[in-house]
């Protein structure tokens, strides 16, 4: 499905960033699997993360700030990452991890639109076709033929679609915005994870994620004007599930990137980490009053309904890979 020439140019930068993208095709089982537990662990604390953000929401806290205030945090977490070394390539290349930063910050803000107006269980599944999406834009920037394999996952991709949006009698509550919201976000990391893959080697981890998530808090510095009121207005209640939502989706950044860094096998962490798709439906469905969730009171045929449509979207994404 990839071509030599791609292995060539993205396979070492592939092996530690956390949302390495072209998903190379190899052998998803190595002779340990330990380093799987990574991504598993990182798919787990997005699902918790984001059922926080949502709760958040419900609460009265919108998508800008949200977004401002993980951003700030992911930012001072990854500024850390500098210890772990790389090549400075000098000023004249400082506009492409601004131009990443670009891409992230725009799918991270889009996809808590999606989640503060809409369901869980349909955002996050939905989220999954980003790996996707990646090989389908690597395909045509590289002007290689797609694969009938990749065509065949489009198709099944689609149809998961169809499977999340069924609704029954029940109230839509935003649908075809969080679809297409979703997407939107999944196109955005989609074109952030081909710049990274084209333009890691020139830096390294230690150097472009430190100043890649820099350029991250400070587009979020923009936020501020779109905010309903100051920060401080924030109500209390509020609080908890904001931190604490802003606290897993950065733990599950650091995760997946300290997975990559210590043991690469990027394809198979991805397909791992898109399970998360799946455990969203089943949250919801299982523990979804631990937040106050809406959706564990949607009909069960609906939410079985959506736990089909991530299934099938999951066994898309592996066939990516294999």
């Amino acid at each position: 499905m990839v071509t030599r020439l791609q292995e060539k140019n993205c396979a070492s930068s592939l092996r530690w960033f956390p949302t390495d993208s072209l998903g190379f095709k190899h052998k998803l089982v190595q002779q340990s699997s330990v380093h799987l537990l990574f991504p598993f662990v990182a798919s787990l604390l997005y699902v918790t993360g984001i059922l926080f953000v949502k709760r958040a929401a419900d609460l009265g806290v919108g998508a800008w700030r949200t977004s401002f205030v993980t951003n700030l945090l992911t930012g001072l977490v990854f500024s850390s990452l500098w210890l772990l070394g790389g090549t400075w390539p000098g000023w004249s290349l400082i506009w492409q991890p601004a131009l990443m930063a670009l891409f992230f910050v725009t799918g991270q803000t889009l996809s808590f639109v999606a989640v503060s107006r809409g369901d869980v269980s349909i955002a996050t599944p939905i989220m999954g076709i980003k790996i996707i999406l990646v090989a389908l834009l690597a395909a045509m920037l590289f002007r290689e033929p797609i694969s009938t394999t990749l065509w065949l996952a489009a198709g099944l991709s689609t149809l998961s679609l169809a499977l999340l949006g069924y609704s029954g009698n029940q109230p839509h509550h935003h649908m075809a915005f969080t679809i297409t919201t979703s997407a939107l976000a999944s196109l955005a990391f989609a074109a952030f994870d081909v710049l990274v893959s084209q333009w890691s080697p020139a830096w390294g981890p230690g150097r472009l994620l430190p100043v890649l998530m820099g350029f991250v808090a400070l587009y979020s510095l923009a936020f501020l004007p779109l905010f309903k009121g100051p920060i401080s207005k924030v109500p209390l209640p509020a609080w908890k599930p904001l931190l604490l939502g802003a606290a897993f989706i950065t733990l599950q950044a650091v995760a997946i990137v300290s997975g990559l860094a210590l043991h690469g096998d990027a394809a198979a962490m991805n397909v791992v980490y898109s399970c998360r798709g799946l455990w969203s439906v089943a949250a919801v469905w299982l523990v979804g009053h631990w937040f106050d969730n809406r959706e564990q009171n949607l009909a069960p045929s609906v939410l079985r309904m959506r736990l089909a449509g991530a299934a099938l979207l999951t066994f898309a994404i592996v066939l990516v890979f294999v």
